[in-house]
């Protein structure tokens, strides 16, 4: 087994918080590192939303998330994205909560503009309370671009990955890949699949045991995480 040093500043930044956060952030920055395939990271832009001309990014910049959203330990927080099918007219949105890797499929066959993403997202989260549903986190795609004006859910609060950074979404960036392995190719026609297919998928991500989750299902993880904040509260 190798390890290299993007892991590892990777795994730091996850749990870095106050000054370390900010020399991570700077080695990072300064040496370009890599943290997941792809393309080198580039520099974030602090002023990203304004500059690009998208008013559904500007105030909610990853930049202004709080630093609990990065401990694994507070559930609530939700990770989103499209998987686009082929042509790239239908879709499939994925949304993951963070802690338990609990898996919600939103099936878009015709389209997925703004409006219809929003819709079909108020609709998977309308049973999850304020506890379970605190922030979502996704990329500066324009589907999301009706949350400058409608919101997912009332106390839920929408912020946005720098640009090129799926890095910041670690959990859905690996759902989104073990979607694609297991059930839905490259390519695929999400306005072929049925909702009861798309349906069974979500039941098959939420029952598979996770090694990382000691051999517990996501769906065993929410209920335990959730049913622990009851009894606290």
């Amino acid at each position: 087994m190798h390890i290299s040093h993007e892991a590892i500043y990777a795994a730091l930044y996850v749990q870095a918080k106050g000054s370390l956060r900010q020399e991570l952030e700077a080695v990072m920055n300064t040496q370009q590192v890599l943290i997941r395939g792809g393309t080198k990271r580039k520099p974030r832009a602090r002023n990203a939303g304004i500059l690009s001309r998208k008013p559904w990014v500007e105030g909610a910049e990853i930049t202004t998330r709080s630093p609990d959203v990065d401990d694994r330990a507070i559930p609530g927080h939700w990770e989103g994205d499209l998987i686009i099918g082929k042509g790239g007219k239908s879709a499939l949105i994925t949304l993951v909560e963070r802690t338990s890797r609990y898996t919600l499929l939103g099936h878009l066959p015709d389209e997925h503009s703004s409006e219809t993403v929003v819709e079909t997202l108020q609709a998977m989260v309308k049973d999850l309370d304020a506890e379970q549903l605190k922030t979502i986190t996704w990329d500066q795609g324009v589907e999301m671009a009706a949350t400058a004006r409608v919101k997912i859910k009332d106390g839920c609060q929408v912020f946005f990955c720098d640009p090129r950074s799926p890095w910041q979404r670690p959990t859905n960036e690996n759902t989104n890949g073990e979607i694609r392995r297991r059930f839905y190719a490259k390519g695929t026609d999400f306005k072929a699949i049925t909702p009861e297919h798309v349906a069974w998928v979500q039941n098959e991500l939420n029952e598979t045991p996770r090694q990382i989750l000691n051999g517990a299902t996501p769906r065993e993880i929410l209920h335990e995480v959730f049913k622990r904040g009851a009894n606290t509260a």
